[in-house]
């Protein structure tokens, strides 16, 4: 199983880029592949709401030269995608959140017979690391990760929170019993 695995996080080596490590460590171990994304080292523009993707079917369109449509060609060629970021201010990192604004131009048809998404049927996950409780706090994020699974078509197979993160050096037991759970999972017995 080919896995992309996307941080959304500023921080290539904080506490969402540790748990998401110690989860592609595990599925590497059991023969799957890994292709990181590290969406802080690709261009990845605003959504300009212009609708030019909507002339474009059949693979990813857009008017912007960025590196977005070579992520979502990523994204198509994988089995199952895993969304991975630090929750900031009850969401995504601005980072993360330009990407998946800009999935809009892989639906076509929305509303209609014709609906379809080129993510349809994908295995996806969410990560999410944070400072302080899941409730009240990281609930939102879910809540919005489930509304773009529906309209993408993904078929989720969790969402997985790892509260009260203070610093990579002092991820508990939960974090890397998250990381094994994610494993289970996305790709199987660990």
């Amino acid at each position: 199983m080919r896995i992309a695995t996307v941080l959304g996080s500023p921080r290539k080596q904080g506490n969402t880029a540790t748990v998401l490590g110690a989860f592609e460590k595990l599925v590497i171990q059991q023969g799957h592949a890994i292709d990181r994304i590290n969406i802080v080292d690709h261009e990845v523009k605003g959504c300009l709401g212009c609708q030019a993707c909507r002339e474009v079917r059949h693979e990813p369109g857009c008017r912007q030269r960025d590196d977005a449509v070579m992520i979502f060609k990523r994204l198509i060629a994988s089995d199952a995608v895993i969304y991975a970021t630090p929750l900031y201010t009850y969401g995504f990192t601005a980072q993360m959140k330009a990407l998946i604004d800009r999935e809009y131009c892989l639906v076509t048809g929305y509303g209609t017979p014709d609906y379809s998404s080129l993510l349809r049927g994908k295995r996806t996950a969410l990560l999410v690391t944070c400072g302080g409780p899941v409730e009240e706090n990281a609930d939102l994020i879910q809540t919005v990760f489930d509304r773009e699974g529906d309209y993408q078509q993904w078929r989720i197979v969790g969402k997985y929170v790892v509260p009260f993160c203070d610093s990579p050096d002092e991820l508990g037991e939960t974090a890397w019993e998250t990381a094994r759970q994610m494993a289970r999972d996305v790709a199987g017995q660990v």
